[in-house]
């Protein structure tokens, strides 16, 4: 039996027979001179020459030896830590002498044998040149570590082979500098190395044999080169490089043709996502999918049932489900951007697919692998409407006093939210803050100044943490992931935010060759003790910083109860329809408290080599309880206000896909698959209101004075599908793809509720096929066909009633049915080219792209004396076209630094070819009681803003009365479009050494907004666009009406300055507040440093990257408002191109730290 023992200083296990072995191995170091070293050259010893047998590829020394040990009567000596550094050794010889064979196992290791007794020692050689260790890592394009890639020593044929970690070790010979690495799809690379102890490498795909996997539809994964459709995969790191509370954040400016709009309405951001632009007249319709592992989301917003103007409630931003995901948990992103990308999804697939695939685990070389990730960000207003600080409070004609209150001076002018008064000159009126006597006269008059920060000083600094932990490893048979994240949000708005907890949990298990499982889990727990009120509405903050006065202190508004009437009456000093900001962020709270589990558990058992199958279900569970309470002596509750709502979400889906593949011919590459899915939804609510509380502060629905009104409401839907796909490529040049599904949908009429979805894709590797320029490293043209649909909602059929507020009733519903409903329907068409030059270096993806969509789904009113509001039905026709460009380039490139840059650019326009017949308009969206609308015209766009505006005369110019004011129109008419002319975004990453930086400039040219912000600021004279003319008057620009059907020049002073801009601004005149959405955005930056390997690996560490980042640094635009990208959340709806007195945009600036083991 073999012995081990540790030798004093040894570091390391070493194995004996004899306990004499220190004693020999002393011997051989201090008596080297004086022996013979059994080595190349020397006469070797009998022993020596027996004859050993010995075939090994790239294992360890130790191992070798070992194998040899069995052939001859000797036991090898050694010390581990001396053998640790040789590199994998490989021989192949049968009956060599034993000497021959050690000679060549222990060359340029600086190793000697000598023969010892009965044992053969393994000692450092004295006259060998001194050995040179080099180690390092070998990472890939996006930074990613690559096991199994070959780092050779140029020259010899020695070399070793990356662990699972990317990890490698060498000994050099003497003389060797150059490592030669090799890996498959990438570039070859030589690095000299120097006198460098440690290296890390990267290595450059190789264009020439694109052989990018991206997951597609069904999860999927292909070749890059094979699709016949535009696909754009971001890996962890474009997603997290500058980090958002909301991570879909970080798609913007990165997906041509990709728009995201958030309504500005809290801290989680809540987003619509559209992949090319609007295709269906129904708002809610034109999201694209969404998919975790397989699993479709639901990622609608489920609203307080308010609109964002003057309801009797605020809507709330309680986030979406996108939103909740933790960006750290996710591996890359595929974005499918048109509808045969997306067609496998069938009915959900008109408005294309957003793949997200989460982290799983990997085999690692040793134990466990620990990653840890703590954020911290610091967010601060971006930028303000350009407020005027010097006129203060005051209606038309007050222009002379101000007095808080009758006084001496003049009538009470403090009810006023205008501010038409007097200018700040260093005079003094009686305020709010001048001393009283007991009946509460004021006394003394004190300066009319402004308080330029009276706003601004509302508003705090936003904090947010995450910190995260996971814990992944495995081996050839099972590989795991689990992590668990906390975030912490503490909102700029005072006493807001919101805490996280996820947990996510991965598993792959190879139960045998041919069987394996697979297991992915998503937990969040979400939970506020007070989200921000959004929109036009006494209880919304923005509405307090609209009407907020510029000669008003905040501090003024503190404490927010009234003295002796804590509880009962709040401080409103200046007018009742304004509540209290303090008491609103204080007092008005909206809680809530959401549990979110996305799982699916799937097999997939190889029945051959060609043949599989696989089996899926998967699960997306919402619950989510919100309160809301108002207190005593609101605008809106008087008497207080508390209610709760309960909503439960779950979407179950089982499938099952065979697949079955075969070259044929030695040429024809075949595939088939086959596969099903059963698609089941349900969601319900429960509301209860309180309108009216007994006791003050006491927020129970017992406590109302009034039965609680009770609404509950719940749908339900499944769709049974079928779906096939069959693909060629014929060799690994030319490449199609056709698919096809039918879907069976319970939300369509029996008997008509059957629907085929077909698609075709064509791609050829043209670089491939024909002699082309020796630059061109790389080119395919691609030509796709898809027709999806984009299925009814539930309950639109047949006459049905719902609950009504009392308790055992019901209501008769507000439509009418219709039992021929079909689906949408958009055929799509696509063609693209892309194109590699100069190996890589520069490359160019151009995508041209036309949809129709037919059968649109329309609620069109009707007569109302019917008993309904509006009738369903299918009309319509919409066409949708565009262009999108991505250009790559890698203008430098060294071993030491590099610049990799990416500018994309998409452009979408839409036309209304027809609506139903006698239908002119549809509306598709309205603001500000109707005042403001988004409608569809046949030969218009679908993205239109329409509303009242200036008389104009014939060349254009606004035309006024006879006392200088402006004329308004009768009808509505068309004012702007939502949509914009184009967007863009230009990336740079730029890498030296361990340092890196990176920068995103994105923005758009053109489409329009309406902005409220700027509307009520400018009617009541508090922007600067105002000041003009205060004392003086002013004239128009513009001309008069003679009466006879010409115009003269507009020579009228408006001497009421205050209703001159009133007219202009006031809120029938939509025109006036529509303005150019065009802005460019420093949206990204972040500067990075990663410590070197050498120095980390001294303290068992992988990796350590410190990062230091920002998001909305610069703003460029000429809107007037706080952020031109602003929309409108209107219950469960996101609108663009309409603002409702949206929050601040932020600037955000963070650092974070990324830590490895």
């Amino acid at each position: 039996m073999k012995s081990f023992y540790l030798l004093p200083g040894g570091g390391g296990i070493a194995r004996r027979r004899t306990a004499g072995f220190a004693l020999w191995t002393l011997v051989l170091f201090l008596g080297s001179t004086l022996m013979v070293p059994a080595q190349a050259g020397a006469q070797p010893e009998p022993e020596l020459q027996a004859q050993v047998t010995l075939h090994v590829q790239k294992i360890r020394l130790q191992d070798a030896l070992t194998q040899l040990e069995t052939q001859i009567p000797y036991t090898f000596t050694y010390n581990h830590s001396l053998l640790d550094r040789v590199p994998p050794v490989s021989q192949d010889v049968t009956n060599a002498p034993l000497h021959t064979v050690l000679d060549a196992l222990l060359k340029n290791t600086g190793l000697q044998y000598q023969v010892v007794g009965t044992s053969i020692a393994i000692a450092p050689n004295p006259d060998a040149a001194p050995a040179r260790s080099i180690q390092g890592t070998i990472y890939d394009e996006n930074d990613q570590p690559l096991p199994g890639a070959n780092v050779l020593i140029k020259g010899t044929t020695q070399g070793t082979v990356t662990d699972v970690n990317g990890h490698f070790s060498l000994t050099l010979p003497e003389g060797a500098d150059v490592l030669l690495v090799r890996f498959i799809g990438y570039l070859p690379q030589e690095v000299t190395v120097g006198s460098r102890q440690e290296i890390d490498i990267t290595l450059e795909p190789d264009v020439a044999q694109l052989s990018e996997v991206v997951v597609t539809a069904l999860g999927i994964e292909r070749e890059e080169k094979a699709l016949g459709y535009a696909v754009q995969t971001l890996d962890n790191r474009d997603l997290t490089g500058a980090m958002s509370t909301n991570w879909a954040n970080a798609l913007q400016g990165k997906v041509p043709g990709l728009s995201l709009s958030s309504a500005g309405s809290g801290p989680l951001g809540s987003q619509r996502i559209t992949l090319r632009g609007d295709a269906s007249l129904n708002l809610d319709n034109n999201q694209a999918l969404i998919v975790l592992d397989g699993v479709p989301l639901n990622n609608t917003i489920n609203g307080t049932g308010s609109t964002a103007y003057l309801q009797g409630e605020s809507p709330v931003d309680y986030g979406n489900t996108i939103g909740d995901l933790n960006p750290e948990d996710i591996a890359s992103v595929s974005v499918l951007k048109g509808p045969t990308a997306a067609a496998l999804y069938g009915s959900r697939a008109a408005n294309g697919a957003i793949i997200i695939t989460t982290k799983s685990g990997k085999r690692q070389g040793k134990g466990l692998g620990i990653a840890f990730n703590s954020n911290t960000s610091f967010e601060n207003v971006l930028r303000w409407p350009d407020y005027q600080y010097e006129y203060g409070q005051g209606t038309p004609g007050q222009d002379t006093w101000y007095s808080y209150g009758e006084s001496e001076d003049g009538p009470n002018t403090r009810n006023t939210s205008s501010t038409w008064g007097p200018r700040f000159e260093g005079q003094s009126y009686f305020q709010y803050n001048s001393p009283q006597d007991e009946e509460g006269n004021r006394l003394e008059r004190t300066p009319w100044v402004a308080y330029p920060d009276n706003r601004k000083d509302f508003f705090q600094t936003g904090v947010n943490t995450l910190n995260s932990l996971s814990v992944f490893g495995g081996n050839d048979q099972t590989q795991a992931r689990l992590s668990l994240t906390h975030l912490n949000n503490r909102w700029i708005v005072p006493n807001t935010g919101y805490e996280r907890v996820t947990t996510s949990f991965s598993l792959n298990h190879n139960v045998s060759e041919r069987l394996q499982i697979q297991a992915k889990a998503n937990y969040v727990n979400k939970q506020s003790d007070n989200l921000p009120t959004a929109g036009y509405n006494n209880q919304s903050l923005m509405y307090f910083i609209m009407f907020q006065s510029p000669n008003v202190n905040l501090d003024w508004y503190q404490p927010y109860w009234l003295p002796g009437q804590e509880g009962l009456v709040q401080n409103a000093p200046f007018s009742g329809l304004i509540d209290n900001p303090y008491l609103q962020v204080y007092e008005m709270l909206n809680k809530m408290q959401k549990h979110n589990f996305i799982g699916n558990l799937s097999a997939t058992y190889h029945f051959t080599d060609d043949l599989s199958l696989m089996v899926r279900s998967g699960i997306d569970f919402g619950n989510d309880e919100r309160s809301q309470q108002r207190p005593k002596s609101t605008e809106k509750f008087k008497e207080g206000m508390y209610r709760e709502q309960k909503f439960t979400d779950y979407e179950i889906n089982s499938d099952f896909l065979a697949r079955y593949h075969k070259l044929l011919f030695d040429r024809l590459d075949f595939s088939l698959s086959a596969g099903g899915n059963r698609r089941y939804t349900y969601r319900s609510s429960l509301r209860a209101y309180a309108d009216r509380l007994i006791l003050p502060n006491v927020y129970n629905l017992a406590n109302s004075m009034d039965p609680p009104v009770v609404r509950s409401s719940y749908a339900e839907r499944a769709i049974n599908s079928l779906y096939g796909m069959a693909q060629f490529a014929l060799d690994e040049k030319l490449f199609l793809d056709l698919t096809g599904r039918n879907d069976w949908s319970s939300t369509l009429p029996a008997g008509g509720n059957s629907y085929f979805y077909p698609s075709a894709s064509l791609s050829a590797v043209v670089s491939e096929l024909l002699p082309l320029p020796q630059a061109i490293s790389f080119a395919k043209v691609r030509a796709s066909w898809a027709q999806v649909g984009n299925d009814a909602d539930p309950y639109q059929l047949r006459k049905y009633y719902t609950a009504s507020q009392f308790s055992g009733s019901f209501e008769n519903q507000t439509f009418i049915p219709n039992t021929q409903l079909k689906p949408e329907i958009t055929s799509s068409t696509e063609f693209g080219l892309d194109i590699r030059l100069l190996r890589g270096r520069l490359g160019l993806d151009v995508t041209a792209y036309q949809n129709n969509s037919r059968n649109q789904i329309l609620e069109v009113p009707i007569d109302r004396a019917s008993g309904y509001n509006y009738a369903v039905l299918n009309a319509g026709l919409i066409t949708n076209r565009g262009l999108e460009i991505q250009f790559n380039a890698t203008p430098i490139k060294t071993e030491r630094f590099r610049w990799n840059l990416t500018a994309n650019w998409a452009a979408n326009r839409n036309k209304v070819v027809q609506l139903a017949d006698g239908v002119e308009t549809f509306i598709r969206a309205a603001s500000i009681a109707n005042r403001v609308t988004i409608q569809a015209r046949p030969g218009g766009s679908i993205s239109d803003l329409y509303g009242l505006g200036y008389e104009r005369a014939p060349d254009g110019q606004i035309v006024y009365d006879e006392q200088g004011y402006p004329l308004l129109t009768q009808e509505v008419k068309k004012l702007g479009n939502a949509n914009p002319g184009f967007r863009a975004g230009l990336y740079n990453q730029f890498k030296w050494g361990a340092f890196g930086l990176s920068v995103l400039v994105d923005g758009q040219r053109g489409g329009d907004v309406y902005s409220l912000t700027y509307q009520t600021g400018a009617s009541q004279g508090k922007l600067t666009s105002t000041i003009p003319g205060r004392y003086e008057g002013l004239i128009g620009e513009g001309v008069i009406a003679n009466g006879d059907g010409t115009y003269r020049p507009n020579d009228i002073v408006a001497e009421e300055i205050g209703t001159y801009y009133g007219r202009h601004y006031n809120r029938n005149n939509v025109e006036s507040s529509v303005f150019d959405a065009s802005f460019l955005k420093v949206r990204e930056a972040r500067f990075d440093y990663t410590i070197p390997a050498q120095i980390t690996r001294k303290i068992h560490v992988e990796k350590i990257n410190l990062g230091l980042y920002g998001r909305n640094l610069l703003l460029f635009t000429s809107f007037p408002a706080y952020d031109p990208e602003a929309a409108t959340l209107n219950d469960g709806s996101i609108v663009p191109g309409i603002e409702t007195g949206q929050f601040p945009s932020t600037r955000t600036i963070g650092i974070d730290l990324n830590i490895t083991l």
